[in-house]
């Protein structure tokens, strides 16, 4: 006999079409948090912006969710007002970012009062100039004053969309898949990150003519797409309700009372700390990681077929045949069927790969990244579960981040030169950096709970997340200051007309900053060490399945 179906998220398909509903506005908004990261060389050449001003625009992703709480409010909103609320306006907050920042890169901005305004104003911010923490500063392009205004509301509105996302997953799988479910969707939004990489640069030399605007124009387009998920969501969730009789389910609210007794915590403090330094090391570096390829390969792009747009489809599809297989190889119980998953997999990713050589672009190099964290970080997920070992893990992860940044540092320039050479460094040291990418979350968000009060754990990965958002706006600034000041003679060289700004945009040298991300991951390291003997020394599970 059949279950009897009662409600909505009784019905398996019903429950998974509102996962992917959910998974799929995080995947758009994904693609748009990095929608300029692959063409910084662009900016440069068309729009002025040196690595100072590139950096502070992206880290005003984060500036109100650190200044000015955002991220707290929007965890108060999602308590009072419910999971279908803050899904809508979270994606409108998102839209209304995203259509600020496209104005402000079109011709239309170039030239109109709107740009005259902002050069002569907001080049001196009371009190964060002071403290060094301004979001803008006097010679800062004004389309990037702009597009900063623009990302600084969109980064509202996507910490407030991960915080509801995870609420709407637990609400509809609650007692069923719901570990599977989180994992699913962490997949597909970094699948975003590929996606990213391949298309922004695709449509901004669309044609032949180059024009960054239509990139951006891409990104608010998959932000109309994410508003109507939200709103489909929206019907959905509502009906569940009408279904079940019950109010919206909420989180406990975030309380003052609370920050005492979670600051008070030395394993929270520990926890914390690794997480704003690994995440520092890994997403301000994706900001900057295709302009660094540019600098450190000797690429020669390719021609006819290779060069042709049909070209970036059919990479694009090879790429999701990549993730597809991988993941789902890990659900699969037939162990003839796990291996043929695996097998195809890794042809394709072979494939991908040499297409991305022969295409001779950074941008289609580092769309790897993800590729490798989508496969196996259901099978670290499933190894903390059921093995425990997560500090061990979170030192692993934190070693591979320092060879990774090294590699890149000091490895991979020695190969400039060396066309073949260099993009086999490139891919091998990219896809292990997307396996550290997996190894370190899987064992830190499990662990939270075993440091924290029960009571009291809403409030933590709350200041938890605030903390990382920290580090999320300051290292995307800071590569970028340590860019134009370690570089100052292709700066020179590019204001004397002796070189252009398309070849100054791919002469940096990006030792320095490579060597602070590495350093990043140094202290991780230290911390993840102080982790594991106060684990011994207290016994606080960490190296304990989670499932016992």
């Amino acid at each position: 006999m059949t279950e009897k179906m009662t409600t909505l998220r009784d019905n398996a398909t019903i429950r998974w079409i509102a996962l992917l509903l959910l998974a799929l506005a995080m995947f758009c908004s994904y693609i748009f948090m990095d929608i300029l990261s692959p063409i910084k060389d662009l900016m440069l050449s068309t729009r002025g912006w040196d690595s100072t001003a590139f950096g502070t625009m992206q880290g005003a992703e984060t500036f109100l969710n650190v200044f000015v709480f955002f991220l707290i409010f929007a965890g108060i909103i999602l308590d009072k007002m419910g999971v279908r609320f803050t899904a809508i306006l979270s994606g409108a907050v998102m839209l209304i970012g995203g259509l600020i920042k496209y104005y402000a890169v079109t011709e239309a901005f170039a030239g109109s009062g709107v740009e005259t305004w902002f050069t002569n104003h907001l080049n001196y911010i009371p009190g964060f100039q002071e403290l060094g923490v301004a979001p803008f500063y006097e010679g800062m392009p004004a389309s990037a004053k702009v597009a900063a205004i623009g990302f600084m509301i969109f980064g509202c509105g996507v910490e407030m969309a991960g915080i509801t996302v995870s609420r709407g997953i637990v609400k509809w799988f609650k007692g069923r898949e719901t570990a599977l479910a989180m994992g699913s969707e962490m997949a597909l939004a970094r699948l975003g990150v590929a996606t990213c990489m391949i298309f922004s640069p695709f449509f901004a030399k669309l044609g032949g003519n180059i024009d960054v605007s239509r990139s951006v124009a891409f990104g608010v387009v998959l932000l109309c797409i994410a508003l109507m998920m939200f709103i489909v969501y929206f019907f959905m969730d509502k009906k569940l309700d009408a279904q079940t009789g019950e109010a919206e389910e909420k989180d406990d609210p975030f309380k003052v009372s609370d920050i005492g007794k979670i600051l008070s915590s030395g394993g929270f403090w520990l926890v914390a700390l690794l997480c704003v330094l690994y995440y520092s090391a890994i997403f301000p570096f994706q900001k900057y990681a295709v302009n660094m390829l540019q600098c450190n390969l000797t690429l020669n792009p390719g021609e006819g077929f290779w060069a042709g747009s049909s070209v970036t489809i059919i990479q694009y599809i090879v790429m999701l045949a990549v993730a597809v297989c991988s993941f789902t190889s890990n659900f699969s119980k037939n162990k003839t069927n796990k291996i043929v998953l695996m097998a195809l997999a890794v042809v394709a990713l072979v494939v991908y790969c040499y297409m991305g050589y022969m295409r001779g672009t950074a941008e289609t190099i580092f769309a790897v990244f993800p590729l490798l964290a989508v496969a196996i970080t259901p099978i670290l997920g499933n190894y903390v579960d059921h093995k425990g070992k997560a500090a061990s893990m979170l030192m692993i992860g934190s070693l591979l981040l320092i060879i990774c940044h090294l590699t890149f540092a000091f490895i991979l320039p020695g190969f400039k030169g060396s066309e073949i050479g260099g993009v086999v460094v490139a891919y091998l040291t990219i896809l292990v950096l997307g396996a550290s990418f997996s190894l370190v979350p899987a064992a830190l968000w499990p662990s939270v709970p075993k440091l924290v009060d029960e009571k009291i754990i809403g409030s933590a990965y709350a200041l938890i997340f605030w903390i990382q958002n920290i580090g999320l706006w300051l290292f995307p600034l800071l590569i970028g200051k340590v860019l134009d000041n370690t570089n100052q003679d292709v700066i020179a060289q590019m204001n004397a007309g002796i070189i252009d700004a398309e070849t100054a945009a791919v002469s940096y040298n990006y030792t320095w900053p490579l060597v602070m991300l590495a350093c990043l991951g140094i202290a991780a390291l230290i911390l993840g060490i102080v982790l594991k003997a106060v684990d011994k020394k207290k016994g606080l599970g960490l190296e304990e399945p989670n499932i016992k």
